[in-house]
């Protein structure tokens, strides 16, 4: 069946594009007539991406760029501006984790999870928006977590992901005058050559109610819709897509351990 969605004349910037997620953000958008900004401080990674969508009959280009610094997301409005003259999407996807807890982490760690995983959304939405203004509106998406709904062994990287969660909903307000929707996105556990071999993919997907890690591209389905006009009367939502994990993993797993003893 042909997709009911179309990116036709959009023009997005993915941030974190280079693999994993990102990168299946940009190529999806791209299969679906939007003209791409795959940014990336990974650049031979970044450019193969870009170059694969040109190749593959799609409109992308590549610029090296620091989410957590706001010259930088200056450089790269000012690069799409110039490119394609507007602005439609913006998917905040860049991400870092630290997996270390609170006596274990020191202030440097703290803030670059922050600025990597939280400023980077507040900097992104802060000088997108005027362009996506003068664009006639658009759609931000901001990729948190479903950790963004638990305690975590990793508090810098959960409370950037709550903290993603409030600034989705503060946006969502500020700007919804301007036809600009804002919504997060919250993955569970997804299977990038990031994580294949880390020891907490079992343990998680032994615990997901569906019994398996996610695909990138699934999210990626996910993303494009919020991107898209099909979502256009939604703004200001967390979207959780893990299997069934936040709608009740641990009760369910009490009730099965329970019926087996």
């Amino acid at each position: 069946m042909a997709s009911m969605i179309s990116l036709d004349g959009k023009v997005a910037i993915v941030t974190g594009a280079s693999r994993g997620q990102g990168e299946a953000e940009a190529r999806m958008f791209a299969q679906h007539g939007a003209a791409v900004l795959v940014c990336d401080l990974l650049e031979d990674e970044g450019r193969v991406v870009s170059d694969s969508i040109r190749e593959s009959g799609g409109v992308a280009e590549f610029i090296r760029h620091d989410v957590s610094s706001k010259t930088s997301w200056e450089q790269v409005i000012t690069y799409v501006e110039t490119w394609k003259g507007r602005l439609d999407i913006l998917v905040n996807n860049a991400g870092a984790i630290n997996r270390t807890t609170i006596e274990d982490t020191d202030l440097a760690n703290w803030e670059k999870i922050i600025g990597v995983n939280l400023t980077s959304a507040f900097l992104g939405i802060k000088e997108a928006t005027p362009l996506m203004r003068k664009s006639g509106g658009g759609s931000i998406v901001n990729i948190s977590s479903n950790s963004a709904f638990f305690g975590h062994n990793d508090p810098a990287y959960s409370s950037s992901k709550w903290g993603l969660r409030g600034l989705t909903r503060c946006a969502a307000m500020e700007f919804v005058k301007d036809n600009i929707r804002v919504n997060s996105v919250c993955p569970g556990l997804i299977l990038t050559g990031l994580n294949e071999h880390e020891a907490h993919l079992t343990p998680m997907i032994n615990m997901t109610p569906m019994g398996r890690s996610g695909q990138p591209e699934e999210i990626a389905q996910l993303v494009l819709f919020l991107a898209s006009e099909a979502s256009s009367f939604i703004t200001g939502e967390d979207f959780t897509a893990d299997g069934g994990f936040n709608a009740g993993a641990a009760y369910r797993r009490v009730c099965e351990e329970s019926k087996s003893n």
